[in-house]
């Protein structure tokens, strides 16, 4: 019979994205049995980064530091402000090494079902770095789901209304796919969107 212990460590991995109660059971019999050194790693990284990553002061983005590295970089330029919804979509932009502007992720997306507005994802602190002077366009890098264009729309109208060029990111055909197994959607979406 599991004990407590066990019980918590496979209710703490159920947090995890794409994670139910079998995934997670066997996660936790894994690293028990078989990779105790890993679990201690896991366990002191886990530690680790809760007490030391923090949101940076001027883009929200995950850092060790006040103001992260990317903000911080005076290679960057500074005209350009690209708005994602997650860390994890900045590390993806950063990863193609095709933008060189500076962020602001907004840690989420519109989505007033589950109780999301405008003041939970920080639209007003993005207004405010956007009129900074120095911000000439506003790229709007949110997904392509329905919360992530509701985002997109709310967020180029408000600045748009502030005067500034905001402008979305394309979305077209996956390079390398053939048009018969490319949905719909993203067929007519490439069409409009053509250059």
């Amino acid at each position: 019979m599991p004990g407590s212990s066990l019980d918590a460590l496979i209710d703490a991995l159920r947090r995890l994205p794409g994670i139910g109660v079998k995934s997670a059971q066997r996660l936790a019999f894994h690293l028990l049995q078989h990779d105790r050194d890993g679990a201690q790693r896991l366990a002191t990284a886990l530690q680790s980064a809760c007490v030391s990553v923090r949101h940076c002061e001027r883009c929200h983005t995950f850092t060790e530091a006040p103001v992260c590295d990317i903000c911080l970089d005076p290679q960057r330029d500074t005209r350009l402000l690209c708005v994602v919804e997650t860390p994890a979509d900045q590390a993806a932009l950063e990863r193609t090494g095709s933008y060189r502007g500076l962020y602001f992720v907004l840690m989420g997306r519109i989505s007033p079902l589950d109780g999301v507005g405008t003041r939970e994802i920080g639209v007003a602190e993005l207004l405010r770095r956007a009129t900074d002077g120095a911000t000439e366009e506003v790229i709007i890098a949110t997904s392509f789901t329905a919360e992530g264009e509701a985002t997109a729309h709310v967020l180029a109208e408000a600045l748009k209304s502030r005067g500034l060029k905001a402008t979305r990111l394309a979305r077209g055909v996956p390079i390398g796919s053939e048009l018969e197994y490319v949905d719909l959607g993203t067929i007519a979406h490439a069409l409009s969107d053509r250059r």
